[in-house]
């Protein structure tokens, strides 16, 4: 078919929805059947669910196979007709996730993955939109997954964008080689690249699913947490969002493209590294490899991505990116669970042998700072404290420094702690674990992987997760988070506010007493050493803490 007589096919099967009544596309949604609409990037045909309309494996950015193997993501032509967008896409390229909570089996997978979703109510307009990040350590996950399910989002009347992105070595090599290719001799960040143009996609798009590209609120837990903090740091990424949300998101040090600082090789190192363990001589050779293959092999050999500071997408530590009030001047909501490690347990210091042992162990590591540590994590029921201090080092610390640099400058800034648990999570001693939030935030309580322990269906559960929902979404609307199931969210900055998601939702203040100023002294000193790095290591692996400095005192 010619391009003439594809335009043709394509105006005509136009002209036949709209006069059958099955679509229009100037702003807004409204279908009894398939739902057609004609954004700029091409027209989709989707599917009705319930009271929405969801779009499916929507094409962002062109494939990055190929030649285009770690490179910018690059804009995906307009197409002719009308593409179908009914069915569930692929996930990016991973490798097998081990048995266990997260594990969702086997999944249809791709290198060709730069697709997002969309999930919007049948008659929007000019609707708040919402971009979810998923999780997974930048290493798994998928936009797809059923606990993603947008529809509740779309009954509180916003457009739910879910999005794919290159993950693991695919998304964050970082290599001399590669750098050298790059006009601006910069490598790694593929990943968050990504991210970026499925915002683009989204400002210049979203218009056609009944949602304002105007007010775009980001969101993600764990490694989508941590995204959308490279967003808020990026100068690349201002001006692609309104708002932000972080669920569970970490402050960990990044490496420099190419210095090796703060315990951390430089990322061209470790590409290089990387490609002598793989025993291939290049990025030639590394772009021969079938992608399965590269990514089960980069696992095994201990890969671990991470963003990159290249000076021009992330120009700095995180920390130091807030703490000169360079991040995105936009309303924040950001916070944890109770029991994070719980799931995470390969975070946790070995169990001293006892309570004698730990508290000497804590002296001779924190010095000066070790009467505070004890006092905080006293040696008592050790596992428990333990937990407590892995928890709060890399998600406590993290959540409640964010929302504090936030609120200096001068942005709305709310702080949550989600310690809600059920009878299965109890048995399973996984009270409040990382990541048990989503479900209740999606309002997806039936749609866990097989391993998460079985959410019952109660009132008391979908009272909780209406009340999230009714939060999240009234944030994404106009910044600030109200339900008509829980008190209203005070800023943190007046007094310390914190919401707490428990039994039902409670307004608190001053969370963990002294949990943040602890935490922020050894972060500080271990920046101001140039030679300790910041991450999950507390207790008995943490390395001991460099001496008192001026620089590091905190205020309450």
């Amino acid at each position: 078919m010619t391009k003439i007589s594809s335009r043709f096919f394509a105006a005509f099967i136009g002209v036949s929805a709209l006069m059958c009544g099955i679509a229009f596309t100037s702003g807004g949604l409204a279908s009894e059947k398939a739902p057609v609409v004609n954004p700029p990037a091409g027209q989709l045909q989707g599917v009705r669910e319930d009271d929405a309309v969801v779009f499916r494996a929507i094409p962002y950015a062109a494939p990055p196979v190929g030649d285009r193997r770690w490179r910018p993501p690059a804009p995906m032509p307009r197409w002719d007709g009308i593409r179908a967008a009914e069915q569930k896409g692929v996930a990016c390229m991973q490798p097998l996730m081990a048995e266990g909570t997260y594990d969702r089996g086997r999944i249809k997978m791709s290198e060709d993955c730069l697709t997002l979703d969309v999930t919007a109510s049948a008659n929007a307009r000019k609707a708040p939109v919402m971009v979810w990040i998923h999780g997974g350590t930048l290493i798994w996950g998928t936009a797809h997954s059923k606990m993603y399910d947008s529809r509740e989002f779309a009954k509180r009347g916003i457009v739910l964008v879910s999005i794919n992105y290159r993950l693991g070595v695919l998304g964050y090599l970082a290599h001399p080689e590669l750098s050298r290719e790059s006009e601006e001799n910069i490598s790694g960040n593929y990943g968050l690249m990504d991210q970026m143009a499925a915002l683009r996609w989204v400002r210049e798009n979203i218009e056609a699913f009944g949602g304002d590209a105007s007010n775009v609120t980001i969101f993600g837990e764990s490694a989508g947490a941590l995204s959308v903090e490279y967003l808020l740091a990026s100068p690349r990424a201002r001006g692609l969002f309104d708002k932000a949300i972080v669920q569970s998101g970490y402050l960990f040090t990044m490496p420099e493209l190419r210095e090796a600082r703060y315990e951390e090789k430089s990322a061209e190192a470790i590409g290089v590294e990387l490609a002598e363990k793989l025993g291939v001589s290049g990025i030639s050779e590394l772009r021969a490899m079938e992608a399965l293959s590269l990514v089960d092999r980069t696992a095994k050999a201990g890969y671990a991505p991470y963003g990159t500071i290249d000076g021009k997408i992330l120009k700095r530590q995180l920390v130091d990116t807030f703490d000169r009030g360079e991040q995105a001047p936009v309303p924040l909501m950001a916070g944890f669970t109770s029991g994070e490690v719980r799931s995470l347990r390969f975070l946790l210091p070995p169990l001293p042998e006892t309570t004698e042992a730990y508290a000497s162990d804590i002296s001779a590591r924190y010095g000066d700072l070790a009467e505070t540590y004890l006092g905080l994590y006293p040696p008592q029921d050790l596992e428990e404290i333990q937990l407590d201090a892995a928890r709060d080092v890399v998600f406590g610390w993290a959540s409640e420094r964010l929302v504090r640099k936030q609120a200096a400058l001068g942005q709305p800034s709310y702080l949550y702690l989600f310690s809600h648990s059920y009878p299965a999570a109890n048995e399973a001693n996984l009270e409040a674990f990382h990541a048990s939030e989503v479900p209740f935030v999606f309002g997806s309580l039936k749609g866990t992987p097989e391993g998460w322990p079985a959410i019952p269906d109660t009132e008391a559960e979908r009272n909780i997760s209406g009340a999230m929902l009714d939060y999240w979404t009234s944030f994404a609307r106009d910044g600030q988070p109200t339900s008509g199931r829980g008190p209203d969210w005070t800023k943190f900055a007046s007094g310390r506010a914190y919401m707490e998601f428990g039994e039902v939702p409670t307004l608190s203040r001053d969370l963990f007493p002294g949990m943040y100023e602890l935490h922020e002294q050894v972060m500080c000193r271990r920046r101001l050493s140039g030679k300790q790095s910041w991450n999950w290591r507390t207790g008995s692996i943490a390395p001991v803490l460099p001496k008192p400095a001026q620089q590091c005192s905190v205020r309450p």
